[in-house]
Formats: C-alpha cells, structure tokens, sequence
C-alpha cells in the first residue's frame, strides 16, 4: 500500500490520513525498552543469580530445567504483574490529568486509591477474605468510590478543579475509615492488610497478573481507538469539544469509567502503589515534548518505572527487600513536592 510521509502525517488511497508525531513513538519505543530490559533484570535478581543471557534464552525455551522453573514459575509473574500495574497507572493517571487538566489528577491524590484500599480491608477484616475475594474488593472499591465522587462532583464538575477537590476530600474520609477498619482487626487480618496496603510485588503469581492484563487488552485499545481523539479535544475545554462534535458527557463518562477501571485492577494485583500515576504522564509529556494526553507513552513508562522500582527495592539493602511501594512512595513524594513548588511559582495554585 503506497503512503504518503510529510510533516508527521500518513494518507492513504483510501482517504484515511494518520497524524503521528516521530518524537513521541521514540519515546514510547525507548520506555518499553527500557522497562523489558529491567524486567530482564528483575528476574534474574535474586538468591538463585542469572545472567540477562541466560534469562532470555530460558523465555526463549532454550535454559536449563532448573533455569526454567525459577524464571517461568517464580519470577516471571512478578515481572509481569509489574509492568501490567505499572502500565495501568500510568494510562489510567493519564487520563485523570487530561480530563481535569490538572497535574495532580492522579488516583492517589483522588481517593480512588484508598477507595480500593477500603475495599480490600472490608473483605479481609469484615468477611476474612482470601486473597482473591481482597482482590475483588480492592475492584468493587474503587469503582463504588469513583460512582461516590462523580455524583458529588456532579454531571457538571467531573473535570477542572472541582473534581480535584471533590476527589481530595473523599481520599481523607477514606484514610479515616482505614485506619478505623485496621484498628477493629484480628492481629493477623491487621498484619495482612498493611502488607497490602504499602504496595508490593513479593509473591504474586499468573492469577494476580491475569486480571489487569485482561483488563489492560481490553481498555486500552477502547481508549486510544475509540476515545483518543476525543480525549485531545477536550483539553480544549468543553466549548471547541463541543463545537468538534464530540459528545461530551458520553465521552468524559467512558474515560473517566476507564480510568476507575484500571486503577482498581492495578490496586487489585499489587496493593495501592503511590505517584507512578501521578509521575508517569508528567515524565512522559517533558520526554515528548508533544502536547495532548500521551497515553502510550506515559502507560510505557509508568511499566518501566514500576519495575525499576522492583528492582531497586531488591538491592538497594541487600538481604533486606523494599516492597515497591516504599520506593515510589519515596521518590514520588519527592516529586510531589517538586511538582507542587513548580505550579505555584506559575501561578497555577
């Protein structure tokens, strides 16, 4: 099929024409690089050592049987949950930013984090859940949690600064109710649930990853084919959306749903895992250099950064392990506060 390259632009005889920006499919290609290389490196991490050699060649079928059970069995679902979770964050804080056209938009800042967080200890707590019941929880959480600020937002408030203060208000009656809910708690069903609450990656299996994966083959392509050139539009602002033809609540809902959606099964696989989702839009728009959502691009490096943290967490204290969320939670506070004192010298807060 003949096409036509000029100025980031595709034509085809077909009629059908495909804007694409070079620098950002770098960057995006770059990210996932990156994040398959830790990943490699994470799996080889660990008391049983391997090479990245060796790593790849036992993915490839070709390692020794005793390589093949610790990279296929034991390590493998780590690495993959890591980069499912982090993708997910990244796309779903993504979204959250566009939408409200705000830095801080991210889950965690928004309470759809603790609003998994209470799902998760209702079940362990009030209903001894095993682990995929919590899972379950840490979903219907969220979920209920987005439905309770959306309303409270109201049909007209789900974007720009109410939503942010809506979300804010909710995340600190949720913490509260946590911390109530942790309290009440046998002291095992209390040492279960902290666990889960830092965010880690230690232990998790094929039926902790397969969630989000299933979760991330199904949403992603709805966002970026179905709503991406919508979701651009609306960083406009309502009124040249409007004008553009797209039908605004439709649209906001189906993102915002999205949004919910991933952050709940990132919650679900790994526990909630701080300012990835905040960070990895943010660090993806300065790489590019392109304005607009950049959902791939920021749902690449919220994988690379996730499993870097992984990785990490492992050998920064050697014989001592660092759950993931420690790490992110260290340097995405850091952040936070850089992020903080760049906005009010603009003026934005």
């Amino acid at each position: 099929m003949k096409q036509t390259f000029r100025s980031g632009l595709v034509r085809t005889p077909g009629g059908l024409s495909l804007r694409f920006q070079p620098r950002a499919i770098v960057v995006t290609a770059a990210c996932l690089l990156v994040a398959f290389g830790v990943a490699v490196l994470v799996i080889g991490s660990g008391d049983f050592q391997l090479s990245p050699g060796q790593v790849i060649q036992t993915l490839l079928g070709n390692g020794h049987p005793a390589d093949s059970f610790i990279v296929n069995e034991v390590r493998l679902p780590r690495a993959v949950t890591g980069l499912a979770v982090g993708a997910a964050l990244g796309m779903a804080g993504a979204i959250f930013q566009s939408l409200s056209r705000n830095p801080l938009g991210s889950p965690d800042l928004l309470g759809f984090t603790q609003g998994a967080a209470t799902g998760v200890l209702a079940a362990i707590v009030l209903f001894g859940a095993g682990s995929l019941l919590a899972a379950g929880g840490a979903i219907a959480g969220g979920v209920v949690t987005g439905l309770v600020i959306l309303l409270l937002a109201g049909r007209h408030g789900a974007h720009g600064q109410r939503l942010i203060l809506v979300g804010i208000g909710v995340a600190a009656i949720l913490t509260g109710v946590n911390g109530y809910l942790i309290t009440k708690a046998e002291i095992t069903e209390a040492a279960r649930a902290v666990l889960w609450l830092t965010g880690s990656l230690d232990g998790r299996d094929w039926a902790d990853a397969t969630p989000v994966l299933i979760a991330l083959a199904v949403l992603i392509p709805l966002v970026m084919i179905g709503c991406g050139r919508q979701l651009r539009m609306l960083e406009m602002g309502d009124d040249a959306a409007h004008g553009l033809g797209v039908r605004i609540e439709r649209v906001r809902l189906v993102l915002l749903a999205t949004a919910v959606l991933l952050a709940a099964f990132a919650a679900a696989a790994a526990g909630p895992v701080n300012f990835v989702a905040l960070t990895a839009p943010q660090l993806a728009r300065r790489l590019t250099r392109t304005p607009g959502p950049n959902l791939l691009p920021a749902a690449c490096l919220g994988a690379a950064m996730l499993v870097a943290a992984d990785f990490a967490g492992q050998r920064l204290f050697p014989g001592h392990q660092l759950p993931v969320g420690v790490v992110t939670g260290l340097l995405g506070g850091g952040y936070l506060v850089w992020l903080l004192a760049t906005e009010r010298k603009t003026g934005r807060i």
